[in-house]
């Protein structure tokens, strides 16, 4: 937080869902409550604390159980996901049975067990090296304080009518925001933005707001202690930027780029519906990356081609059992049936390592030193085969319903491939058992994710459909570092030569090999990198809606031989930084207009 010159306070937080907004602070109190600290007299009063606890969780879990029927109905089961996974730790020994520990034999009051314990199961988040489970940490604190609030008698959730009441275009200003509060504030589709003091881009309520298209600031640090309600609030969700009260010269620059980024969004959709093919008549498909189904609409509103990307693990995550198949099938075939004939790409569970369904009851494992050089994605489901057929028979089941494509993650060499198409086979014949239909041509292909595919690519394409290029883990992996590591993210650069190199290499052995390779990593939806992997012919790229219109605007207005003719430039030089500074120039002539 720091006070501007003109009086208005500036607050920095984290980008978690990109756009501007300006409105009047609409507060929440979401802050941690302040409970009892106790201890208990006699045998009698431990009793009595017992039957206080069960009956809060017993509440608690009706209060969930209301909830999820709700969301299930206006948002869709994968939303009613996380509220299935807080009902599981509402039964989870770790939580329950040490509360009750604590009661009985530190004599001390229920409220007090429970923050315990609470406290005791987020340090146990705290190693997690992987953002989105390390942010798991905030759904244990909303049980716990779930279980306090019934305890005090206090108000726990908002009301759905509530939603009607809060003014239209404000800006929803809180500590932080369940699930549950997601789920009142966003259906009503009135909220301009929002502002939290804590949570990270992978908070449920940032994908919420990506999904929904809605600016929000989180990590604002005291800002809910500090805006008041009425308050004029402008947010930037790109930057992170909060300002409090701005001047007249600073609502006039938001009002400004509000504007442009209308008129922008105007623009980009006019082209929606066009192809996208370059100047000289290249097509480069533009698919859409998936996490939840809600996001369909979007993908289908920004002119998405297909779904090249469709992560599966919300399936799996915050539970102690793995999804069954049925729950597979119904979820591949709500969003085949959504996308019509337009493909649709599930890869399959990229788990593994610290990376692992982890209900607070899930069965403690070794934490390995390397996660992510250790037991993941297809190498995690080879071991466990029983959940593998599970997700390969829903997804067989599905594919009748649409253009099914089934690719592996991780896959670093042909031993690999043959065992995951195994496993495919033996969910094909168990299903042809059992009479139950599904597509008889589902086209199977891999992520290149790894130095030791991209090297092996020739031989890989003789076996494969079509290669999805992951280019997150192929940079993290050629070049030694952890991508969430700061002291090294300097060295995280998509033009290195040894990057471009295996990008090319693996293009021209699927070409060789007639099958068709996509792009489905950070790299391929970042305009200022399309005119290269353009030069690259990539048959498609696959990209978070929002950045599908100016993706597809450069391309109609380039040509690959222009991408070609970079391409020799940049492999005349010697750094990537030269490289870099090569590309940005080249871009910033050409679209300058558009990348701003």
């Amino acid at each position: 937080m720091s006070p501007s010159k003109s009086g208005s306070t500036v607050f920095a937080g984290i980008g978690a869902s990109a756009g501007v907004a300006l409105g009047r602070a609409y507060t929440l109190d979401r802050s941690r409550l302040s409970f009892p600290k106790y201890r208990l007299p006699n045998d009698d009063e431990t009793a009595r604390e017992q039957m206080r606890l069960k009956t809060a969780l017993e509440l608690s879990d009706l209060q969930l159980s209301e909830i999820k029927a709700k969301v299930a109905q206006t948002e869709g089961p994968e939303h009613a996901l996380i509220l299935d996974a807080h009902r599981l730790m509402l039964k989870d020994p770790m939580l329950v049975e040490e509360a009750r520990r604590l009661i009985d034999e530190e004599r001390i009051n229920a409220e007090w067990a429970i923050r315990r314990v609470v406290k005791k199961l987020k340090t146990a988040f705290e190693d997690i090296e992987d953002d989105y489970f390390r942010e798991r940490r905030a759904d244990i604190e909303f049980v716990g304080d779930r279980v306090v609030r019934n305890l005090m008698g206090h108000v726990v959730d908002l009301d759905p009518e509530q939603g009607d009441s809060i003014p239209a275009g404000c800006v929803v200003v809180a500590h932080d925001l369940s699930p549950a509060d997601a789920t009142v504030l966003m259906r009503k589709g009135q909220v301009a933005g929002f502002v939290t003091d804590v949570g990270g881009q992978t908070s449920h309520m940032a994908i919420v707001a990506r999904a929904r298209e809605i600016p929000g600031v989180v990590g604002a640090g005291r800002a809910s202690e500090l805006i008041k309600r009425g308050d004029l609030v402008a947010i930037d969700g790109q930057t992170g930027q909060v300002v409090v009260n701005p001047t007249d010269e600073q609502i006039h620059q938001f009002q400004e780029a509000m504007r442009r980024n209308l008129v922008a969004e105007q623009a980009m959709l006019r082209i929606r519906d066009l192809p996208t093919v370059s100047a000289d008549q290249v097509h480069l498909a533009l698919l859409g990356n998936l996490e939840f189904m809600e996001q369909v609409p979007s993908l289908l509103a920004h002119g998405a081609e297909g779904i090249g990307l469709y992560r599966t693990e919300f399936l799996f995550l915050e539970r102690d059992t793995p999804p069954t198949e049925e729950e597979h099938y119904l979820a591949y075939r709500s969003v085949l049936e959504q996308m019509g004939s337009r493909p649709v790409t599930i890869r399959t569970l990229d788990l593994g390592a610290d990376k692992v369904p982890r209900g607070p009851g899930a069965r403690k494992r070794e934490r390995e030193p390397n996660p992510a050089l250790g037991l993941r994605a297809v190498r995690y489901c080879l071991k466990n085969r029983d959940v593998f057929m599970a997700q390969l028979c829903g997804v067989l089941r599905a594919s009748v319903y649409g253009n099914l494509r089934v690719m592996f993650p991780m896959i670093s060499g042909l031993t690999e491939l043959r065992e995951a198409r195994a496993v495919l086979e033996r969910a094909r014949e168990e299903l042809t058992r059992q009479g139950v239909p599904f597509a008889p041509k589902i086209p199977v292909g891999i992520m290149v994710e790894t130095p030791a595919a991209a090297m092996a690519a020739d031989k890989l394409a003789a076996e494969c459909d079509f290669f999805s290029i992951g280019t997150n883990d192929l940079i993290q992996y050629s070049m030694a570092i952890d991508r969430q590591n700061r002291e090294v993210a300097y060295l995280y650069r998509p033009l290195h030569i040894s990057i471009l190199r295996q990008i090319e290499f693996t293009v021209k052995a699927a070409h060789a090999a007639q099958i068709p390779v996509a792009m489905c990593g950070e790299m391929a939806g970042d305009p200022m990198y399309t005119l290269v992997l353009l030069g690259l012919e990539l048959d498609a790229l696959s990209m978070v809606a929002s950045q599908i219109p100016l993706v597809k605007r450069i391309v109609r207005n380039a040509t690959a031989e222009d991408g070609r003719k970079l391409l020799e430039q940049m492999y005349k030089l010697n750094t990537a930084e030269e490289i870099e500074r090569l590309v940005h120039q080249e871009m910033k002539a050409r679209f300058g207009d558009v990348l701003g």
